[in-house]
């Protein structure tokens, strides 16, 4: 268990990287391992993402299908396992007003830092993906008071993500973003952005912050982070690059044994046993139990 006495509450500590770091990259971690991995490398928050949950963790699609227990399940095994402040994907709450308020309250008690909340219909769909269905921003917007109210926390950040810019373009999902604002959301996610300039559009008309999801294979160009911050952008997602890799490299394994028999020519593409001991701290853990039975011992 990661011990966060001392460190001020997830959210404060997710607002505090934003101040330390522009723009803020925040990791995509799949799992609690993963989440060491992007703390050791340097980065000052994670996120954890519902498509990556369903594919990773259910072996489903990002319809909508996953549950928030099955998301909650991810959140506590993450932020037990790292110090870093966490974003989570909650896509539409799950639910009516009352089921939104749950949502916080059982994200917030997981030792989550922050949630985004999108306007999709409750059927979503991949936000790089056709045929995606808004609600009409009255909806949202009493997405957004439902999850404000529910807070406990004041520093616990609730993000508004829109999805309108596919379907309704820049004017309509600045009017939408303007309205989520104003019902209380701290920052928003402009998702599926395809030029720089219109991430300037967003940050002038808000005046909150904004994050920018770079993903790839999806309707986003892999801008730099460079570039970004020259747009005004203070929060870079890299939202599914860590399992992207993950998983082609665990494919080519099970392809190369199936035909060769043999791993011999895909070590070159495995974490070594050193470096899997090093990112989990194993040594000291060992170190510990060796204490503990000469401690034993020395006590008969």
């Amino acid at each position: 268990m990661v011990d966060h006495s001392n460190h001020g509450s997830p959210g404060a500590r997710f607002r505090a990287a934003l101040d330390q770091e522009k723009p803020l990259q925040v990791a995509g971690a799949i799992n609690a391992y993963t989440a060491r991995l992007a703390e050791a490398t340097g980065f000052r928050a994670l996120y954890l993402s519902g498509g990556g949950v369903a594919a990773n963790s259910l072996g489903m699609p990002d319809l909508g299908i996953s549950t928030m227990e099955d998301v909650l399940t991810d959140v506590r095994r993450i932020t037990d396992a790292s110090s870093l402040p966490l974003l989570v994907d909650i896509d539409t709450g799950w639910g009516s007003a009352f089921n939104i308020a749950r949502t916080i309250r059982s994200m917030s008690k997981a030792g989550a830092a922050a949630v985004h909340i999108e306007d999709q219909v409750g059927a979503k769909r991949c936000g790089h993906r056709p045929g995606k269905e808004l609600v009409a921003p009255a909806e949202m917007v009493d997405r957004i008071k439902a999850a404000v109210d529910a807070r406990t926390d004041e520093q616990f950040v609730i993000m508004a993500r829109t999805d309108a810019l596919a379907n309704e373009g820049l004017p309509a999902a600045i009017e939408r973003a303007q309205a989520y604002v104003a019902a209380g959301a701290d920052m928003v996610f402009a998702e599926a952005v395809t030029e720089l300039a219109m991430y300037m559009e967003f940050r002038r008309a808000l005046g909150v912050p904004i994050l920018a999801n770079i993903t790839e294979f999806g309707q986003t160009p892999l801008f730099t982070r460079d570039e970004l911050a020259a747009a005004g952008v203070d929060i870079v997602l890299y939202c599914c690059a860590a399992y992207r890799a993950m998983n082609a490299a665990a494919l080519k394994v099970y392809e190369t044994l199936r035909a060769e028999g043999s791993q011999r020519n895909v070590i070159s593409v495995m974490q070594s046993r050193a470096d899997l001991y090093r990112y989990l701290d194993y040594h000291a853990y060992e170190s510990k139990l060796d204490e503990l039975f000469v401690k034993n011992k020395t006590s008969h």
